[in-house]
């Protein structure tokens, strides 16, 4: 998956992925796909679920909204994937939900300080200001 932002070994974010991306994306290693796209949403692929689990990924879906934070769905989307195997590719619209999503789920599950999640976020080019990782780095002020 060349769109694919490596998080850590563990976890990746992208963009929405083609039926081609999942088969590449399990080709390539990775278990296990979230997704965190709204039904209702462009382009949103109504067969995904089928697709990836042909391409032998396990598959979650927790819709998340773009543009408002909802600590719930968050924590939901990280008791979802305590069991799924990795690499897990989150994925969303256009990336941005994936790229917080995948951030928080590292560092929840390294306990990451809120600096730590900083200089990370900037490393990686994440946008600090979307609503789930602003929601979830005020948490650690």
């Amino acid at each position: 998956m060349s769109n694919a932002k490596k998080v850590s070994d563990e976890f990746y974010a992208a963009g929405q992925p083609t039926p081609e991306d999942l088969q590449k994306a399990s080709q390539e290693g990775f278990k296990s796909v979230v997704n965190l796209r709204s039904p209702d949403e462009a382009d949103f692929l109504s067969d995904e679920q089928q697709q990836a689990e042909a391409a032998g990924l396990n598959y979650v879906h927790v819709p998340l909204n773009s543009k408002k934070a909802d600590d719930g769905l968050t924590n939901k989307v990280l008791k979802e994937i305590e069991g799924l195997a990795t690499p897990i590719l989150f994925h969303c619209g256009a990336g941005a939900r994936a790229d917080a999503l995948a951030l928080i789920a590292l560092a929840t599950k390294e306990g990451l300080s809120r600096e730590q999640v900083l200089k990370k976020a900037e490393e990686l080019g994440i946008n600090i200001n979307q609503p789930h990782l602003k929601q979830f780095l005020e948490s650690q002020e």
